[in-house]
């Protein structure tokens, strides 16, 4: 009989249940990390923390319609929307609610000059970059990320703030664009068809000359 000759040593046979396995897990590993990857969890959509001060959007900027400015007030000038200084707050609360028990954290930080510890909801990676005031000034509302949070009791966020998300919106900005004078206005347009958005929004594309970028160091930089 003649000899075989092998391609692999023999010992490479014990490599072959170990193959097996892989090739039997590998499609579940990735199918895992998919759904991982675009879960809540991963993306923080609908992440809602509890605020040390029980701080309700929906009283301050629905009903009462106080302009998000007054409290962010950096978001046309700077690439941070500012987080209100107690001062700001106590513009009102040395009259409104000074004995409130939810407030103590407040007056605590007035008497003591630290800061309220609030924590941050739409907290983007390091490596990326952000400018609040070349998307407000250029008519990009603040619903358009942050959801109509004119009626949020507490805030949530509202969208991934992804990658492709914010692509989406650079790609096809017209659904997104308004008035620059109506930015804080969160309700506009949510009466309108969406051909008669778009159309508004176009025109003021042309009217401000936007053409959004899809350089990737438009925001990585």
């Amino acid at each position: 009989m003649g000899r075989y000759h092998f391609i692999f040593p023999r010992w490479s046979n014990l490599l072959l249940p170990a193959a097996v396995v892989a090739g039997m897990t590998a499609p579940l590993y990735v199918a895992f990390m998919v759904a991982f990857g675009f879960s809540p969890k991963s993306t923080d959509v609908g992440y809602q923390p509890v605020q040390p001060i029980p701080f309700s959007h929906a009283v301050h900027a629905g009903e009462l319609g106080i302009d998000c400015r007054y409290c962010h007030n950096t978001v046309e000038v700077a690439a941070h929307a500012a987080i209100p200084p107690t001062q700001t707050c106590m513009n009102c609360h040395t009259q409104i609610h000074p004995e409130s028990k939810l407030l103590e954290p407040l007056f605590h930080s007035y008497e003591t000059g630290r800061p309220v510890e609030w924590v941050r909801i739409h907290d983007l990676p390091d490596y990326t970059y952000f400018n609040h005031s070349a998307h407000v000034m250029r008519g990009v509302s603040c619903v358009e990320c942050h959801g109509r949070i004119d009626t949020m009791e507490r805030v949530w966020q509202e969208h991934t703030l992804s990658m492709g998300w914010c692509l989406e919106c650079h790609r096809n900005p017209a659904p997104h664009v308004r008035n620059p004078d109506l930015v804080t206005q969160l309700e506009w347009g949510w009466d309108m068809d969406a051909a008669e958005r778009i159309a508004e929004g176009d025109r003021w594309l042309e009217i401000n000359d936007l053409h959004p970028s899809q350089d990737c160091t438009t925001c990585h930089r």
